[in-house]
């Protein structure tokens, strides 16, 4: 009989050596953003990623954030962003003051560069950047690798250097994901655009408790991107401050779990795939959705599994679906709403959106942590068939 415990959808898991690690740092008495492990973190990071230069900062969102600012995206200017994604991806571009222009998604969740071409060869002049209808300056793309899949970077970075934008990879799902074939073989998710963004947040594949990193083709745009990061500071004796600056800068404690979690991170990423080809094989030929594949020609990190009702079969809402599994103590995730919907951003321009709706009611997260064991697995599949197979 199956143990009747909740089935968490994300949870950490902490194996190594973080404790031991973050009673080092706590005995160090340097707990702030001041510590060795901080500095050893980044030079983890890098290594792991084949980087040159890697920042480590507060969150996913302030790295987003400073690679807007070093973009050189400032009011006025327009930034290419995914509708389907979590909202802190996209209001990095509201800190600025510019305006975000939505794009859709295709079936990897991630932005369309059939769309994105498009909408290049309509909309903007044709030495790029520019915008025909009121000149505002298109001056960055936001990539999202969304769950841990890869977003055809070939293609985008084709569009990018003919119409002359900054691409920043949202890669805060996709840490260890990396391309297996093409042009970017080798190349890791946050690695292949002018700026690579990543997240350690409680549900992460590695986590901090909060946290974040980000990397840049240019090392010296790192340098100044970590100088930001700790309020700008040119002299810590006197306080002299030449930038406005921000409070952006990872804390000791944080860097020593996070020192810990990468040393997990390759055991974390063959569970993940393991439990993928799990579920695959276990919701293999069920009339009422299937798992959604991941592209081909990556290696990726499978960070979120996500199950694809279908919709001529069940009409019963997500709210319905996911409260019914809660009752069997299961927990699952409707994706999100659609960024281009939300109050903040409800008026902003969207362009061909069709995939991101389409999936929008239909992408169901199921539970992934690298802790779930086969047994639960069977569980959450045998449940959410018998529950369809009942709507």
């Amino acid at each position: 009989m199956m143990d009747r415990k909740f089935i968490p959808l994300s949870i950490p898991n902490f194996e190594g050596n973080e404790e031991k690690y973050l009673v080092d740092a706590i005995r160090s008495t340097y707990v702030s953003t001041v510590g060795s492990y901080v500095s050893e973190f980044e030079k983890a990071i890098a290594s792991y990623l084949k980087a040159e230069n890697v920042a480590v900062c507060q969150s996913g969102t302030s790295a987003l954030h400073l690679s807007m600012i070093e973009a050189g995206v400032e009011q006025g200017d327009v930034v290419i962003v995914p509708p389907l994604t979590f909202i802190a991806a996209i209001n990095p571009v509201k800190y600025q003051k510019a305006t975000p222009v939505f794009i859709d998604c295709d079936d990897s969740f991630c932005m369309d560069p059939i769309k994105l071409e498009s909408f290049c060869k309509e909309m903007c002049s044709w030495d790029g950047q520019v915008l025909r209808h009121n000149g505002a300056v298109v001056r960055a793309i936001v990539v999202v690798h969304v769950f841990g899949n890869m977003a055809d970077m070939e293609a985008i970075m084709d569009i990018a250097e003919k119409y002359h934008f900054t691409v920043i990879e949202d890669a805060t799902e996709a840490l260890g994901t990396y391309y297996e074939q093409g042009r970017y073989a080798g190349k890791y998710a946050g690695t292949i655009g002018h700026f690579g963004c990543f997240s350690f947040n409680g549900n992460k594949i590695i986590t901090t408790g909060g946290g974040g990193a980000v990397t840049a083709t240019d090392p010296k745009a790192v340098d100044h991107m970590r100088y930001l990061s700790t309020q700008a500071k040119d002299d810590p004796v006197y306080y002299i401050h030449h930038e406005i600056g921000y409070n952006y800068r990872m804390t000791n404690l944080q860097a020593a779990l996070g020192m810990a979690q990468i040393e997990e991170l390759p055991e974390f990423i063959r569970r993940k795939q393991k439990n993928y080809e799990l579920y695959k094989e276990l919701f293999e030929g069920c009339e009422y959705g299937k798992v959604m594949p991941f592209r081909k020609g990556i290696s990726s990190n499978q960070w979120f599994y996500s199950f694809e009702i279908n919709r001529s079969k069940i009409r019963a809402s997500m709210k319905e679906i996911i409260s019914a599994l809660r009752e069997k103590r299961i927990e699952t995730r409707a994706i999100w709403g659609l960024i281009n919907e939300q109050r903040p951003y409800e008026n902003e321009e969207t362009y061909y959106l069709e995939k991101a709706p389409y999936y929008a009611d239909r992408i169901l997260n199921l539970p992934s942590s690298t802790q779930i064991t086969e047994k639960e697995i069977r569980y959450v599949a045998s449940e959410l068939k018998q529950l369809l197979e009942s709507l």
